[in-house]
C-alpha cells in the first residue's frame, strides 16, 4: 500500500512546484514530468505486488465524515485499470515537454500541468476506492480536473464549449451515482462498498441501482447515447491530454460497471443484455461517426466510442454468462473486455500522440488538408500505422488479442441456453462489421495523411517530431507488440482478475481457456516473420527491377492533389449506407451533362444525439421559458400575489 499512496501523493502534487516557478522557464515543467513518471512507477510496483502475492492491498482510515472512511483497497481487478494509466500518465507528461513546452505557453502551461496531476491522482483513487464517499470525491475531483484539461486553450470558443458540455454531463452523471449509491447503502447498510457475491439481485431497488448506474458510469465512458461530450471534448484538448482523456479516464466508467455488478450473486439476464445492445450500438455507430469525420482528432474521438462498444459487448457477455451459470462465458467475456481496456489505453494512447505531431507540424487538424507526410514524418507514419493496425483489431499486435477472446466466448455459446445463445451469436456479425468499418477507417486516415501528394504548403514544410515526443509513442507501440506476441504472459492475470470480480468463473475447468493464447502468440510470430521477410525480399527485388510507365495509366501519368480522395469523397458510399442513422448533409458532387463543369462535394455530418436531438430541444426550450418569463414576469405586484394565494390554496388542497 506505501506504492500506491505515494503514487498518489506524486501525481497529486506535480504540477504544484511549477506554479512558483518563473511562467517561461521549463524547471517546473521538468519536475512535474519527473514526478508523474515517479508515481507511474511506484503504481506499476503497486500492481506487480498484487499480482505477485495475489491477495489485494487493503488500508482503512478513519474519517470525520458521517458515513466515509478512507478506505483503499487495489486488488487484480483495479489493477487491470492502474496499469494503463501508469503507463499512458508517464508516456504524455514526457511528451508534453516538447508538444506543450513551458516557454511557448507561459499562459496555461502550469495550469495544465497541476490538473495533469490531478486527473492522475484522482483516476487512481477512483479505482482502489472502497467507500462510497470516497469514490465521489475522487470522482469529482477527476471531473474538474478533467474540465480544466479540456479548456486549456481557452482562448478558443470550440475549447470553452467542449468544456462545458463536458462539465454538464460529468454533473449529470454524478446525480445519479448519488441515488446509485443511497440505495446501495439502504440495501448493504454501509457505505463501504459490499464484498463481491454480497448482495441479491431481486426487486425494484437492485433495477434501480443497475439502471442509475448504468446511466452515470455509461455517460462518464461515452457509450450511446451518452456520448454527447466525448467527440468535442477529445478534439479540443491537448493531444497528450487527449490521449489521457482518451485512453484512461472514460474506462472509470466501464470500472464502475464492473466493480457495481460484482456486488451481486445473481444477475438478472436483462443486465447483460442491456449491455449487449449498447455496446453493439456503441461500436457500428461509433466506428461509422468516426468515417464520417473530417477533423482528424475527432475521427479518434469517436473510435473511442466504438472500442467502448466493444468492451461492453465483452463485459455483457460476462454478465449473460453469470445469468446462465456458464463460467466459460464469464471467463471469456470479462476476460476480453478487461484486456481490451489495457489494449485500447495503449493503442488510442499512441494514436493521439501520433496525431498531436502531425498537428503540431502543419498546424491544422483538417484531413483534406494533409498528404504525403510520410515523406517528411517517417517516424510518426510508422508508429501511427502500428496503432492504426492494432486498433483495427489486426494481427500481429494487441487489439486482435482481446477481441479474438470476444470471438471465442461467441462461439462457445453455441449450444447453449437458446435465447442466451442467441443474444451472444448476435455479437458476432456486430464484431466483424465493426473490424471492417474500422480498417476502412484507418485505410482512409493513413492513406490521406501520409501518402500521395500535399494537398496544403504546410504538408511541404513539416518536420519529424523531436526524440522526446518520438520516445514515447515508440515505448506504447512495444507495449501493443508485447501483448499481441506474447499474450499467454497475461494470461495469469486476467485469471486473478476475473476471480475477482466473480470466484465461481474459477470453479470449473471450462475457465482455463487462455491456454489457447500460447498458439496465438505462435501464429504471431510466424505472421510478423513472413512479413519481414516479405518486405526484405520485395525491397532486395526492387532495385533490380527496371520501372516503366504504361502509355494511357487512365490519361493520368502525373497526377496531382486535386487528383487524389478527399476526406468526404472516400467514405462517401459507407457512409450513404448508414444516412438512416446518421443524416449527413451532403451537397454537390454530381457531374452533369456531357461537358461538366468544376463540381465540389462537401459532407458534414453533426452528432446523432447532440447536434440532432439535445440542442434543438434545449433551444426549444429556452425559446418557451423566455416567453413564459415576459408573461409571468411582469413587474405587477398584484400578479405576485395571486401566485403566492394559488401557491397556498394548492397544499391546501393537497393537505386536505
Amino acid at each position: 500500500m506505501p506504492w500506491l499512496l505515494t503514487a498518489v501523493a506524486l501525481a497529486g502534487l506535480s504540477g504544484v512546484p511549477g506554479l512558483f516557478m518563473n511562467r517561461y522557464g521549463s524547471g517546473g515543467e521538468r519536475i512535474a514530468c519527473a514526478l508523474i513518471v515517479a508515481a507511474a512507477l511506484c503504481g506499476l510496483g503497486a500492481v506487480v505486488q498484487v499480482f505477485y502475492d495475489g491477495d489485494p492491498l487493503l488500508l482503512a482510515w478513519s474519517w470525520n465524515i458521517p458515513g466515509a472512511a478512507f478506505i483503499v483497497r487495489l486488488d487484480a481487478l483495479a489493477a487491470f485499470f492502474l496499469m494503463p494509466l501508469c503507463l499512458v500518465a508517464a508516456a504524455g507528461a514526457i511528451y508534453g515537454l516538447m508538444y506543450m513546452a513551458q516557454s511557448h505557453h507561459p499562459e496555461n502551461g502550469r495550469q495544465f500541468r497541476l490538473f495533469y496531476g490531478l486527473v492522475v491522482a484522482a483516476v487512481m483513487l477512483v479505482v482502489c476506492a472502497g467507500n462510497s464517499l470516497l469514490f465521489l470525491f475522487a470522482w469529482e475531483l477527476m471531473a474538474v480536473s478533467g474540465f480544466f484539461l479540456i479548456t486549456a486553450d481557452d482562448q478558443l470558443e470550440e475549447a470553452r464549449k467542449a468544456g462545458f458540455v463536458y462539465l454538464a454531463a460529468s454533473h449529470t452523471g454524478v446525480l445519479a451515482l448519488l441515488a446509485m449509491f443511497v440505495l446501495l447503502e439502504q440495501g448493504s447498510g454501509s457505505f463501504t462498498f459490499p464484498a463481491a457475491g454480497l448482495l441479491v439481485a431481486q426487486g425494484g431497488s437492485a433495477a434501480a441501482i443497475f439502471l442509475l448506474g448504468l446511466f452515470g458510469f455509461g455517460l462518464k465512458a461515452g457509450l450511446i447515447p451518452l456520448h454527447i461530450w466525448l467527440p468535442a471534448a477529445h478534439a479540443a484538448a491537448p493531444s497528450h491530454a487527449s490521449a489521457l482523456l482518451s485512453g484512461v479516464m472514460i474506462k472509470t466508467g466501464i470500472y464502475g460497471l464492473m466493480r457495481l455488478t460484482s456486488f451481486f450473486s445473481e444477475i438478472p439476464f436483462w443486465w447483460g443484455g442491456s449491455l449487449l445492445a449498447l455496446g453493439a450500438l456503441s461500436a457500428v455507430f461509433g466506428v461509422v461517426l468516426a468515417l464520417a469525420q473530417h477533423d482528424i482528432k475527432r475521427l479518434l474521438a469517436y473510435h473511442s466510442v466504438e472500442n467502448i462498444g466493444i468492451i461492453a459487448l465483452g463485459l455483457g457477455m460476462a454478465l449473460v454468462g453469470r445469468s446462465l451459470a456458464e463460467p466459460l462465458l464469464v471467463m471469456l467475456g470479462l476476460g476480453g473486455a478487461l484486456l481490451h481496456v489495457v489494449n485500447h489505453g495503449l493503442f488510442k494512447s499512441l494514436l493521439f500522440l501520433s496525431v498531436g505531431s502531425v498537428v503540431q507540424a502543419t498546424g491544422t487538424r483538417d484531413l483534406s488538408q494533409y498528404g504525403g507526410l510520410s515523406k517528411h514524418q517517417p517516424l510518426t507514419a510508422l508508429l501511427f500505422l502500428g496503432g492504426a493496425v492494432a486498433i483495427s483489431g489486426l494481427p500481429p499486435f494487441n487489439g486482435f488479442i482481446s477481441e479474438w477472446l470476444i470471438y471465442t466466448g461467441v462461439f462457445s455459446s453455441a449450444g447453449k441456453d437458446v435465447g442466451g445463445g442467441i443474444a451472444i451469436l448476435l455479437i458476432a456479425p456486430v464484431l466483424a462489421l465493426t473490424g471492417a468499418l474500422a480498417l476502412a477507417c484507418f485505410v482512409k486516415v493513413f492513406g490521406m495523411t501520409f501518402l500521395g501528394h500535399p494537398r496544403s504548403d504546410a504538408v511541404v514544410q513539416a518536420k519529424e517530431a523531436p526524440a522526446l515526443m518520438l520516445a514515447p509513442m515508440m515505448v506504447l507501440l512495444g507495449f501493443c507488440a508485447w501483448i499481441g506476441l506474447l499474450p499467454q504472459t497475461l494470461g495469469p492475470l486476467l485469471l486473478n482478475a476475473v476471480g475477482s470480480w466473480n470466484s465461481a468463473a474459477l470453479e470449473m475447468p471450462t475457465a482455463l481457456p487462455l491456454q489457447s493464447l500460447t498458439n496465438i502468440s505462435v501464429f504471431a510470430w510466424v505472421l510478423l516473420l513472413t512479413c519481414g521477410v516479405s518486405i526484405w525480399w520485395l525491397q532486395r527485388r526492387r532495385h533490380h527491377v527496371v520501372r516503366s510507365l504504361g502509355t494511357w495509366g487512365c490519361g493520368y501519368q502525373l497526377p496531382n492533389q486535386r487528383m487524389q480522395y478527399s476526406a468526404g469523397s472516400f467514405a462517401d458510399t459507407i457512409v450513404a449506407l448508414f444516412h438512416f442513422g446518421l443524416w449527413t448533409r451532403r451537397h454537390g458532387g454530381q457531374a452533369r451533362g456531357l461537358f461538366p463543369v468544376g463540381e465540389h462535394l462537401t459532407c458534414h455530418t453533426p452528432d446523432i444525439v447532440l447536434d440532432r436531438a439535445i440542442i434543438p430541444a434545449s433551444s426549444g426550450i429556452s425559446w418557451l421559458f423566455v416567453r413564459l418569463r415576459s408573461w409571468v414576469q411582469n413587474g405587477l405586484l398584484a400578479f405576485y400575489l395571486l401566485y403566492i394565494a394559488l401557491t397556498l390554496i394548492f397544499f391546501l388542497l393537497w393537505f386536505m
